[in-house]
């Protein structure tokens, strides 16, 4: 039952969707609104159960298969003008809310865009970078093999698959994927450097002596925000005391000398202190963390959209 569950979920979505273009005169409107009710009261779900959420949209699901059938294309999907002219208005509004970092507003508006205009491979292409820097990278990759799919020469849709693929720690593909991209712009500084932090991140995951760690030491202790927080838990009493003790161990305590086993132990144990205040004052601050390293790793966090 989970699976069709899921399925009258994204049904419903798709629906409410539907209900919201404010494209329906009020007896479509109405017979909509019936017909959710009707699922969500047979299959037993409602709006809350973001559980049975799947990551793509159905209708977008529905057009990945479609477009699988040589029989399909594009052509069949042509937009009229208002739509196209529309279309590039709400691109442009994604691009603003990208430029403000307002992520999840840019996905919205490069969906509606798409939505109206199939065929355009940079809609997709720039929310596959909105996806990114909210960290849906499966997402990211489905929307630039669309990009590639629709324009087999936009080396930015290769660049950006390369970014997410790196992300998700697949660096083989995303070499690939970046010497795909210099192939159609050689001149590209961005795909250059990208290319070389994939290769050196290939190259730390092969070696025996990789520590698994998963983020750069520096760019973390020069992470402002990190900064700002360590110093508001040194001031919390408990782990002061712990570094106290351990401190006066090290100058000639009880368990000088004896190997060093206390000072391992309180070492352990006011880590443990940092890590729960942390949690505790800012339990967010570790996923921005490894986003602001992540997207610092990269050439390409701060380039144009199209």
């Amino acid at each position: 039952m989970a699976v069709e569950k899921r399925l009258a979920f994204s049904i419903v979505q798709f629906l409410r969707d539907q209900t919201n273009r404010g494209t329906l005169n009020s007896d479509e409107q109405e017979s909509l609104e019936v017909a959710i009710q009707c699922l969500e009261t047979t299959f037993k779900i409602n709006s809350s159960d973001s559980h049975l959420a799947v990551p793509l949209p159905l209708k977008e699901i529905f057009l990945n298969s479609i477009f699988k059938n040589d029989n399909v294309s594009l052509s069949d999907f042509s937009p009229s003008p208002e739509d196209t002219e529309r279309a590039e208005q709400l691109k442009n509004e994604g691009n603003n809310h990208m430029k403000e970092e307002n992520y999840t507003s840019a996905v919205e508006c490069y969906t509606k865009a798409i939505d109206l205009d199939l065929r355009n491979a940079v809609y997709y292409c720039n929310r596959a970078a909105a996806h990114s820097k909210l960290g849906n990278y499966t997402e990211a990759t489905v929307d630039c093999e669309r990009a590639i799919g629709i324009d087999p020469t936009y080396s930015k849709a290769y660049g950006r698959m390369g970014l997410a693929l790196t992300a998700k720690h697949k660096y083989p593909e995303a070499i690939t994927y970046f010497k795909k991209a210099l192939l159609l712009d050689p001149d590209n500084d961005t795909y250059k450097s990208n290319l070389k932090i994939a290769e050196q991140k290939q190259k730390e995951a092969s070696s025996p002596t990789a520590t698994g760690l998963g983020f750069d030491m520096a760019s973390l202790i020069n992470n402002p925000a990190f900064i700002s927080m360590a110093a508001s838990v040194m001031q919390n009493q408990q782990v002061q005391q712990l570094m106290s003790g351990m401190m006066s161990n090290a100058v000639g305590g009880p368990a000088a000398g004896v190997g060093g086993l206390s000072d391992i132990s309180s070492l352990i144990e006011a880590g443990q202190q940092f890590a729960q205040q942390i949690q505790q004052q800012n339990p967010e601050l570790i996923e921005q963390l490894r986003n602001h390293i992540r997207s610092r790793s990269f050439s390409g966090s701060a380039e144009e959209h199209s």
